[in-house]
């Protein structure tokens, strides 16, 4: 299903002045006052992603921390639905994400909201897991609340979790990855495995970085990972080192 433009119109009016920080724009007092701008400023300095949403899944507040996660920046999704802008799956693949929330349903219902994983992509289409909670701020505004969602990238520890339940299955399709790397590529992982860094990497092999960088790429996409970590992994599963 193709995912609806960040920058489109999302049928209201972006109701925003001021900033926070250099962040997110601060969005229009409802009535919450004083109390409203302390969390927004506590917010926009987190170290974690972090957003708020109104009652119906609005975003008012995009972080910092969210936009180096994510990849969008404050421009992109304010006023566009958190449902748009994600669009998770679970770990099945399943849609999570959509205008009919059972979150919104459960916070509306007063029951708290329990962290969950949510697998979805960055900007520029790359796949990460997402690790979010959810916290509401009850504030004086007609609806009462508001939905304020911290993350974290989580997507080594999920590439990791993956490679150790295809070990354990026995998964043939994973066993055979390693046949598509080529000698020299098998070396590369071995060392990073060892916890070799690119720059070691170059000197003991006699090339140079961007060499180092362009096998590193091919071994994660031959064996399906993200990152170096994932990599790793997957070499000390298959007995690699």
């Amino acid at each position: 299903m193709k995912r609806r433009g960040l920058s489109e119109t999302t049928g209201r009016p972006r109701r925003v002045s001021g900033s926070i920080h250099g962040t997110a724009p601060r969005p229009q007092q409802d009535g919450s006052g004083a109390q409203d701008i302390l969390w927004l400023d506590g917010l926009a300095g987190a170290a974690d992603g972090a957003f708020a949403t109104t009652s119906d899944g609005r975003i008012v507040l995009w972080n910092l921390a969210a936009e180096r996660i994510m990849g969008y920046g404050v421009a992109e999704v304010l006023g566009q639905l958190c449902c748009d802008v994600f669009a998770g799956r679970d770990s099945r693949g399943e849609r999570f994400c959509s205008r009919t929330c059972r979150l919104l349903a459960l916070i509306k219902s007063g029951e708290p909201v329990e962290s969950f994983d949510l697998q979805t992509h960055a900007k520029g289409g790359r796949p990460i897991w997402l690790n979010m909670s959810t916290v509401v701020m009850p504030v004086t505004s007609p609806k009462g609340y508001r939905i304020i969602r911290m993350f974290r990238d989580v997507t080594a520890v999920n590439d990791m979790l993956a490679l150790i339940r295809d070990r354990l299955n026995g998964t043939p399709a994973k066993r055979d990855l390693v046949g598509r790397l080529t000698r020299r590529e098998a070396e590369v992982l071995r060392l990073m495995a060892s916890g070799a860094t690119n720059r070691t990497l170059a000197t003991r092999l006699h090339i140079s970085p961007a060499t180092v960088r362009n096998h590193a790429h091919n071994i994660f996409e031959k064996l399906g990972v993200h990152n170096r970590v994932a990599a790793v992994a997957y070499a000390i599963s298959q007995l690699m080192i």
